[in-house]
């Protein structure tokens, strides 16, 4: 902008000088013209007055610089000329000077010269003898004044350009300043231009409507990016290059990055091999979903292709972790095979007994041991499926139970001596410590808890050995205790000993007639009331599990 302000400037000001020259050049030619024809019939009067005085002696001794000197008669024959041979000129009668001047006694004119080759202004004044003297000058044509003046002109010219140049310069910069420091945050406070005001009104409206849009736009963009990042599955937005536009933490976590990554090609990252083939069906325009494996487990990736009209202009990855929901379905299925397993066994013995019974195989004597081990199997049946019904009931939750009052003391007391014969029977020692420990829970599954630990700390114990249960009762908590002396866990089972079936000696348990539910009842019956579980076991030692019961919850 400073440039043509400046180009302007300096052209309108060349403008204007070489105009004003020529109307100058104009004027003062006309005016010296003026001057000349003045000055040029004074002399012509002058001079005719002396002639009529002296004659030709006086023509003959005249000298004017720059004048010719005409001498004719009344008749137009040349009688003297101060310039060329009066013989050989032609008759003067015809000119127009000449004609004024027989007529009115002056007379002039200006023409073309083919005599001096150059416009001449002629100046006649007749004698009282009837003679005309006529005095002549040359007048120069404004190019020629221009060309004797050409060294005066450029000097003005190469003044006149400079100074343009200087005022140009200096004006577009002033003209330029006040704009090259708009407040364009407040437009309205500049009141430099006038002609300004349309404008920064303008900018101030569009300034209104663009603040109001950013806010409105940082205000989505807050609540996708809360959204987003509190997600647990992955989203990952990226171009149809595959650049990443956006990526959630959830993504990055799950693709094992150590952050969000944008601007990056995704197929540049860590495990995006296994999507490749989603990716190249959503680019084509098509949704793809696939079950992968990647970094933190397993996950249901869909991919969605963003089309604007026809085109693919993008894809937008979800990942869902599906890994517990793959976990679960593999408990389910070995739960499935497991209970099915442990029906079997004992159906097949009972079919077994019943059909030597039947066909009357038994002796008599024989009976009675038959009926037992049928009636023993069948008790084997009836607590598996009560075992079953508990857990069915425990992963519905505690919907439908109410809370009550009660003594985790006075529960394991209980438990205990329900269990006294079971442990008298294995040579076990059986004690309980600590005091009265009040809280609100589900009284019977606070029993199972107790009786499910120490049931197996019975069971999986040396004969003499001992089995510890002490109570707490804490700030924050109140610990249940159950230590044995018995044979210990080794650390790789001590993980998943809680699920479903899990033994970690099955011929052992088959041996003592545990259905393998025990310990998975204690964790959903804890879960209910918010207790944590730890363990520690030492193989050929013994166990000791703790149960924490915190007393907010309680």
């Amino acid at each position: 902008m400073t440039k043509r302000i400046f180009r302007s400037i300096f052209l309108v000001a060349l403008a204007v000088f070489l105009a004003s020259t020529t109307i100058i050049m104009g004027a003062l030619y006309s005016y010296f013209s003026q001057v000349q024809r003045s000055q040029l019939k004074n002399q012509t009067i002058l001079a005719a007055q002396a002639v009529s005085y002296e004659g030709l002696d006086y023509l003959t001794r005249l000298d004017i610089d720059g004048c010719r000197v005409t001498w004719i008669s009344a008749d137009g024959a040349v009688l003297y000329d101060s310039k060329t041979d009066s013989g050989s000129m032609e008759n003067h009668l015809q000119r127009e000077e000449i004609r004024q001047a027989l007529k009115s006694g002056y007379g002039e004119s200006e023409r073309y010269s083919s005599t001096l080759m150059e416009q001449t202004v002629y100046a006649a004044q007749r004698l009282p003898d009837g003679t005309v003297l006529r005095l002549s000058m040359a007048r120069y044509s404004i190019i020629t004044l221009l060309i004797r003046m050409s060294r005066s002109i450029c000097l003005m010219i190469l003044v006149a350009v400079a100074l343009s140049l200087w005022l140009a310069h200096r004006l577009s910069r002033h003209i330029v300043q006040p704009l090259n420091h708009l407040n364009l945050d407040d437009p309205l406070s500049n009141a430099e231009y006038e002609e300004l005001k349309p404008l920064l009104n303008r900018i101030d409206s569009q300034q209104l409507q663009l603040k109001g849009q950013e806010t409105e736009l940082k205000r989505k963009q807050r609540e996708f990016d809360t959204v987003t990042n509190h997600m647990n599955e992955g989203l990952v937005l990226m171009n149809e290059r595959c650049n990443v536009l956006t990526m959630n933490p959830a993504a990055a976590r799950i693709m094992g990055l150590a952050r969000p990554y944008v601007g990056i090609n995704f197929r540049a990252m860590n495990h995006a091999e296994v999507l490749e083939p989603l990716l190249s069906t959503a680019l084509e325009g098509t949704h793809a979903e696939e079950a992968v494996t990647l970094p933190l487990g397993d996950y249901q990736v869909d991919a969605s292709p963003v089309k604007s009209g026809d085109k693919v202009s993008g894809v937008v990855l979800l990942m869902f972790d599906i890994t517990e929901k793959k976990r679960l379905e593999l408990q389910r299925r070995e739960f499935t095979a497991n209970v099915s397993h442990e029906l079997k066994t004992p159906l097949h013995a009972i079919s077994g007994y019943a059909e030597l019974l039947k066909g009357g195989l038994v002796r008599p004597e024989d009976v009675p041991h038959f009926s037992e081990k049928i009636y023993a199997e069948s008790q084997r049946m009836v607590r598996l499926i009560d075992d079953i019904l508990k857990l069915s009931r425990l992963d519905e939750g505690a919907d439908g139970m109410d809370r009550e009052s009660t003594d985790l003391y006075a529960i394991a007391q209980d438990a205990l001596r329900d269990l006294g014969d079971a442990a008298r029977k294995a040579n076990i020692t059986l004690t309980l410590t600590g005091a009265s420990c009040p809280m609100e829970g589900f009284p019977h599954l606070l029993s199972g808890i107790v009786t499910n630990l120490c049931t197996n700390a019975i069971k999986y114990n040396h004969p003499g050995g001992k089995v510890d249960v002490s109570l707490a009762n804490r700030e924050n908590e109140i610990l249940l205790t159950v230590s044995d002396t018995g044979i210990g866990i080794e650390p790789e089972h001590q993980e998943r000993i809680f699920e479903r079936f899990y033994r970690v000696d099955k011929s052992r348990s088959k041996a003592v007639g545990g259905t393998g539910l025990g310990l998975s009842i204690v964790k959903h019956a804890a879960m209910i009331h918010d207790a944590k579980i730890d363990l520690r076991s030492i193989v050929g030692l013994g166990t000791t599990i703790e149960v924490h019961f915190p007393k907010n919850n309680t």
